[in-house]
C-alpha cells in the first residue's frame, strides 16, 4: 500500500491517508478537528445503532472504521503531548478531552452494540469465526461491562463522570511530572567540583546550560558552567560520579520530591484517583480495582501476583542485603564518615562495579555510537527474524529533525512496516522514561491492507560537539527492549486492527517480547557486531566484552527488590489500601520499601508523585507485569540457549518460529497458548532466576 500523503487539507488532523502530517500539526488544529470528527463518528454510531446487523461485516467493520479518524487526529495530539509538549497543545487537549472520553464510552455503553456483540457470540455463526474475531468479540464485551454497559440511573451518572474525571486526572499528573522536571536545575560553576566526571556527562551538562542561555552559550565541557537535570542523562551519570556528598543529597532529594508541593504537587491527584479507581470497580462489582485490572490480564488473580512476589522475594532479599553491606564497606574504607545514605548508593555502586570488573560505563561509551548500534539492531532482527531496514527519512513528515523514519520489509523484499524512531532525551517538551505505541495500526481498508506504523521513543544522550549519540549501556538496552515491542507491533501478522500488534495483548504478556531482546545485548557476536568505537573505528575489544558479561548480575538482587517494591505498592494501592483512611499512599509505600529494603527510605519520600506508571499510565494494579512477563521472556530466551547460540542454521529457524508465534499472534490468540506454541511447554522461573544470578527458593511453574 503507498501511504504517501496525497490529500491536502486546511487542518492536517483531518487528512485520513497516508502518514501522519506532524510537520504540519498545531495547536490551533486540535479543537475543531476533534469537534468535526466527533460530529461525524456519532452520526455513523447513530446509524450502526439503528440498522445493526449482528455479524462480523456487519458490526465489528463498522467499529472499525469509527477508529481511522482518530488515529489520524487524537492519537496525533496525544502523542505530541508526549513528544512536543506545550502550554498551548495542553489546554487543546484539555478543551476536548472529556468530549472524547464522552465518545468512547457511548460506543462501550451502546445497549444496541453490546446486543448485537452478544447475538454473534451466543449464534450459530460463532464457529465461521477464526480464533482473532473471537477474541476481539469476547474483548469487547468484557470491555462493555468494564465501561458499564449494565449499570442505570444513577449508578450510570456516577460511573460516567468517574471516567471522565479520572482520564483529567491522568493528564494533569503527567503534565506536573513533566513540569516538576523542567523546574529544577543545579549549577556548577567551578571546575574542581566536576573532578571524577566521565567527558559525556560533562558535555550535556554543557549543552543543557546553553540551551537555556540561549542569547549568550557560552558554557564548554570543559570550564563550564554545567547545568545538572533530574532527566536520566544527566541525573543517573551525575548520581553515579559527582564526588560532592552535599550536591549529590541536594538533587537526590529534588529527585524523589518531585511533583509533591505547591502547584505541581500530585498528592491530593493521588488520593482522588484512588478513590476514584475504587468506586469505580465497585459499581462493576469488584472488590477492589486490582479485580477489576486483573480480570482482563493473564495472572487469575492477586493470589497469583502474590505468589509471584513471594518467590522472588525469596530469590532477592539475601542478596540485596549483602550487595547494600558491600557498598557500606566500601565507602568507610574508601573514607566515608557519614553513614551509607540513598544519595551514596549509585555513587559507591559505580565505584565498586569498576573496582570488580575493571571498566567503567565512560569507557563503554565511545564503542555504541547510536547509528553503529542500530545496524547491529537491524543486522540481529535480520538473522532472526528476515526481515530487512531502509531510511525513509524522505517519506513521511516527522515533528522534530532528530526522529528518524525507516521502511521495513521481508524476506521477499516486500514492505510489511514502518517505524519512527525518537532516540534523544529534549526536556523541555518531551516526557520521560522510553515507550512504544502505535502510529497506525494493521488492518484491512476498502479491501486493501495498510501496513503498521509505529512510534520508538527514547530519553537518550543527544549528540553533543560534534560527536554522534554515545550511548550508556544501559540505553543500548533500553533501546533493544522498546524495539521488541516495536517488532510485535510491526511483524504481526493479524489483519484486525483490535487484534493486530500490541493490540488486544493481556498486559502481563505485553511485556515479553521487548525483555527477550534485551537478552541480545549480553550475545557476544550481537555485541560486537554493534560497537564501533567513534574515532578508531575499533570493535569493543574481548576483554570489555568480557567484563560488561560479569557485570550482568551486579546488583541484581538490589534490582529485583526495587521492582518488586513498586509492584508490591502498587497492588496493595488497589487491593486493601483504603484512599479515606487516615493512612496515606505514602505510608503504604514507605511500609513496604521498609520491610523490603535493607536500606529504609526517607520518610519524606514522594516518590509516589511521579509514578507515572500507575497514576498516568496504564500499570494500575499491573506494574507486576514487568516482572511476570520476564519470566516467560527469559524463558524463550533459554530456547536459543539451548538450541546453541552460536549455531545461525538454528537460531535462523528458532527465530522464525519466534516471529511466526509470539510476534505474529499480537492479539488474536491467548498469550499463554502462543507460549506453548513457541516453546512446547509452559514457563518456568528458573532461566530468569539463572540470568540474574539468584536462585530459586522454590521450583514454581507460571500456570
Amino acid at each position: 500500500m503507498n501511504q504517501e500523503n496525497n490529500n491536502q487539507t486546511d487542518n492536517p488532523l483531518l487528512v485520513e491517508t497516508g502518514f501522519p502530517q506532524f510537520d504540519r500539526v498545531k495547536p490551533e488544529h486540535v479543537i475543531p478537528a476533534i469537534q468535526e470528527i466527533l460530529k461525524r463518528v456519532n452520526e455513523q454510531v447513530d446509524q450502526l445503532e439503528a440498522h445493526l446487523v449482528p455479524t462480523w461485516t456487519g458490526l465489528l467493520g463498522p467499529l472499525e472504521q469509527l477508529d481511522i479518524p482518530f488515529e489520524y487526529s487524537w492519537g496525533v495530539v496525544s502523542h505530541l503531548m508526549g513528544v512536543k509538549n506545550s502550554d498551548e497543545f495542553r489546554k487543546a487537549h484539555e478543551a476536548v478531552l472529556a468530549d472524547v472520553v464522552q465518545f468512547g464510552l457511548r460506543v462501550r455503553q451502546s445497549p444496541a452494540i453490546y446486543k448485537g456483540l452478544l447475538a454473534i457470540r451466543d449464534g450459530d455463526g460463532w464457529q465461521d469465526l477464526d480464533e482473532a474475531q473471537q477474541r476481539i468479540i469476547e474483548q469487547k464485551i468484557r470491555a462493555a461491562n468494564h465501561a458499564g454497559v449494565g449499570l442505570r440511573g444513577e449508578a450510570k451518572e456516577q460511573f460516567n463522570a468517574i471516567v471522565k474525571e479520572l482520564s483529567q486526572l491522568k493528564t494533569d499528573f503527567s503534565n506536573h511530572v513533566l513540569d516538576a522536571t523542567k523546574a529544577f536545575d543545579f549549577i556548577i560553576s567551578d571546575p574542581e567540583a566536576t573532578e571524577g566526571w566521565p567527558k559525556t556527562l560533562r558535555q550535556i551538562a554543557a549543552q543543557s546550560w546553553n540551551t537555556v542561555n540561549k542569547e549568550s552559550p557560552t558554557a564548554t565541557p570543559n570550564s563550564g558552567p554545567w547545568r545538572i537535570t533530574l532527566d536520566y542523562p544527566s541525573f543517573v551519570p551525575f548520581m553515579e560520579h559527582h564526588r560532592n556528598r552535599t550536591h549529590r543529597e541536594q538533587v537526590y532529594r529534588a529527585h524523589i520530591l518531585r511533583a509533591s508541593s505547591g502547584e505541581l504537587d500530585n498528592s491530593g491527584l493521588i488520593r482522588r484517583i484512588l478513590l476514584l479507581r475504587r468506586k469505580q470497580a465497585q459499581l462493576l462489582g469488584y472488590e477492589n480495582y486490582a479485580g477489576l485490572s486483573l480480570d482482563s490480564k493473564m495472572a487469575p488473580d492477586v493470589a497469583a501476583v502474590d505468589k509471584m512476589f513471594s518467590e522472588l522475594v525469596q530469590a532477592a532479599r539475601q542478596p540485596s542485603r549483602k550487595e547494600l553491606d558491600e557498598l557500606r564497606q566500601l565507602a568507610r574504607t574508601s573514607g566515608q564518615a557519614e553513614p551509607l545514605a540513598h544519595w551514596d548508593v549509585p555513587f559507591w555502586a559505580e565505584r565498586l562495579r569498576e573496582k570488580r570488573f575493571g571498566f567503567t560505563d565512560e569507557q563503554l561509551r565511545p564503542y555504541f555510537p547510536l547509528p553503529r548500534v542500530i545496524e547491529g539492531l537491524f543486522a540481529l532482527c535480520t538473522r532472526l527474524f528476515g526481515v530487512t531496514f531502509e531510511k525513509a527519512d524522505a517519506v513521511a513528515p516527522v515533528w522534530h529533525k532528530d526522529v528518524q523514519f525507516h521502511r521495513v520489509k521481508n524476506e521477499s523484499d516486500e514492505t510489511v512496516a514502518w517505524f519512527y524512531l525518537d532516540p534523544y532525551s529534549r526536556p523541555e517538551e518531551k516526557r520521560g522514561g522510553a515507550w512504544m505505541d502505535d502510529c497506525l495500526a494493521r488492518c484491512i481498508i476498502n479491501g486493501k491492507l495498510r501496513h503498521p506504523v509505529v512510534h520508538l521513543c527514547c530519553n537518550g544522550t543527544p549528540p553533543a560537539n560534534g560527536r554522534p549519540s554515545l550511548m550508556s549501556f544501559n540505553e543500548v538496552t533500553t533501546l533493544f527492549h522498546e524495539f521488541g515491542h516495536g517488532l510485535q507491533g510491526m511483524l504481526t501478522t493479524v489483519d484486525y486492527r483490535d487484534a493486530a500488534g500490541i493490540n488486544g495483548i493481556e498486559w502481563d504478556a505485553v511485556e515479553i517480547a521487548s525483555q527477550f531482546m534485551e537478552n541480545w545485548c549480553y550475545h557476544k557476536p550481537t555485541l560486537i557486531g554493534m560497537t564501533k568505537h567513534f574515532e578508531t573505528g575499533e570493535s569493543l575489544p574481548d576483554d570489555l566484552f568480557e567484563k560488561l558479561c560479569a557485570a550482568r548480575t551486579f546488583r541484581a538482587g538490589s534490582m529485583f527488590i526495587r521492582q518488586l517494591e513498586f509492584g508490591m505498592t502498587d497492588m496493595m494501592l488497589h487491593t486493601d489500601y483504603d484512599p479515606d483512611a487516615k493512612t496515606t499512599a505514602f505510608d503504604v509505600h514507605q511500609q513496604i520499601a521498609r520491610d523490603l529494603n535493607p536500606l529504609p527510605p526517607l520518610p519524606e519520600s514522594r516518590f509516589l508523585c511521579s509514578f507515572n506508571h500507575i497514576f498516568a499510565g496504564s500499570y494500575a494494579a499491573g506494574y507486576y507485569s514487568y516482572k511476570w512477563a520476564e519470566v516467560l521472556s527469559a524463558d524463550a530466551f533459554a530456547a536459543f540457549e539451548e538450541a546453541g547460540l552460536e549455531d545461525e542454521a538454528a537460531i535462523a529457524s528458532l527465530g522464525r518460529r519466534y516471529r511466526d508465534t509470539i510476534l505474529a499472534c499480537g492479539g488474536g490468540c491467548d498469550p499463554m497458548k502462543v507460549f506453548h506454541d513457541f516453546r512446547g511447554r509452559e514457563p518456568r522461573t528458573d532461566a530468569l532466576l539463572r540470568h540474574n544470578g539468584l536462585k530459586s527458593a522454590f521450583a514454581v511453574t507460571r500456570d
